[in-house]
């Protein structure tokens, strides 16, 4: 073999086994055919997902492709705040698969059952305020008005502490009535017209559509998170699951719903 193949092919190898496997995948997770890993045909089992609730319209449309292409394959979704999510897997709940708004929240996370862990999206903040925006907000000075009810996520949370965050930048104290478990129960007060205004991710007032209209906090004063992607267990479902996630369709599929790249 001429020294240059060599070189070559010695460089394909290293950098297979950089990635942590020789089994090529397809763009939907899938084992390719030929090879010794698990078909697409015979890939079996229960994916157990926990997610932020602001995935929760990303991961539902991500969930139904999946199993479209995976027959034998069933995956569960269940939503809630970043860190009850973690707190539940900490204290024994089952899950093949967490994936969580912005990176500190993993970080009470057993570190023990953690195979892998990867970006795949980014997040920042945005206002949401019902269509006809009866307070007349503008920007995020407005917040800061006492005849303008704000409602925001808890401060355990990250949507609470992102927006906290950004109130310190832009050196404002909002007139907060309520704050929220999570960030959908956030976005409600809105759409139900129980406040004028909610400070929640960007990618929750794309997915609302026109229940909610979005008013931009300034580049220079938001917050922007990023979204890990983490495995817990090794099964060939649970595998093919975060690989669909990390594959270019799946990351359309997130980015459809607002969020940004990772």
């Amino acid at each position: 073999m001429a020294p240059t193949v060599v070189a070559l092919a010695t460089a394909g190898s290293l950098l297979l086994a950089g990635c942590g496997s020789t089994t090529p995948t397809s763009a939907d997770g899938a084992r390719q055919p030929g090879t010794t890993g698990t078909s697409r045909a015979d890939l079996q089992g229960t994916v157990t997902v926990l997610a932020a609730a602001s995935l929760t319209e990303s991961f539902d449309a991500l969930k139904k492709d999946f199993e479209a292409a995976h027959p034998g394959v069933t995956v569960e979704t269940s939503y809630g705040s970043s860190a009850t999510l973690v707190q539940q897997v900490d204290n024994g709940a089952p899950a093949s698969v967490i994936a969580l708004a912005g990176a500190t929240a993993a970080e009470p996370l057993d570190k023990s059952m953690v195979k892998d862990t990867k970006t795949f999206a980014t997040n920042v903040l945005e206002i949401a305020v019902p269509p006809s925006n009866p307070a007349d907000v503008a920007s995020i000075n407005d917040l800061a008005k006492p005849t303008v009810k704000v409602v925001l996520c808890a401060d355990t949370v990250p949507c609470g502490k992102a927006a906290q965050a950004t109130f310190t930048k832009a050196r404002i104290v909002p007139n907060v009535v309520s704050k929220e478990v999570d960030v959908k129960a956030t976005l409600a007060k809105v759409k139900l017209a129980e406040a004028d205004a909610a400070v929640v991710y960007h990618s929750d007032v794309v997915a609302a559509k026109d229940s909610v209209k979005g008013v931009a906090i300034e580049p220079q004063l938001n917050t922007s998170l990023a979204y890990p992607v983490i495995t817990l267990a090794d099964d060939a479902a649970s595998q093919a699951f975060v690989a669909y996630l990390l594959s270019a369709k799946g990351l359309a599929t997130v980015q459809s719903f607002g969020f940004g790249a990772p």
